[in-house]
């Protein structure tokens, strides 16, 4: 059973940088697309960012515009989020997810991340964007 665990959240300034970490195990599969997702209270779970295990290409929900960076240490099995130029609208809890296979790609690309297409998520760590 796929276990991921996710840390380094916080209370942060605007304009200030965290880097999340999912530590993931029990994967049995070759490939998986590792993902981050976030969720503010009252609003529905939205995908920020996707890695594909198995050629390392990546994806971003449009309001990250530059800012966050999505990539994974395949030694350790940890998925890192480097968020980057923070904005209090970036104030939710952030969940990661893994889906069997690699990435969904259309025309080529690969798709940001949806929620109903993975199989596994940790509990989640708060981010918090202060004023």
């Amino acid at each position: 059973q796929v276990q991921l665990v996710e840390s380094g959240g916080g209370s942060m300034q605007a304009g200030g940088s965290l880097r999340l970490s999912c530590a993931g195990s029990g994967f049995t599969y070759a490939y998986y697309c590792m993902a981050w997702f976030r969720q503010a209270p009252g609003k529905e779970r939205e995908g920020v960012a996707a890695f594909d295990t198995h050629n390392g290409r990546t994806s971003y929900g449009d309001f990250v515009k530059g800012r966050f960076t999505i990539s994974q240490d395949t030694l350790k099995n940890i998925t890192y989020l480097q968020m980057n130029s923070l904005i209090p609208e970036d104030t939710a809890m952030y969940y990661c997810a893994a889906a069997i296979g690699g990435c969904t790609e259309v025309g080529g690309e690969v798709r940001p991340p949806r929620r109903g297409e993975y199989n596994y998520w940790g509990q989640g760590t708060q981010v918090t964007v202060l004023l």
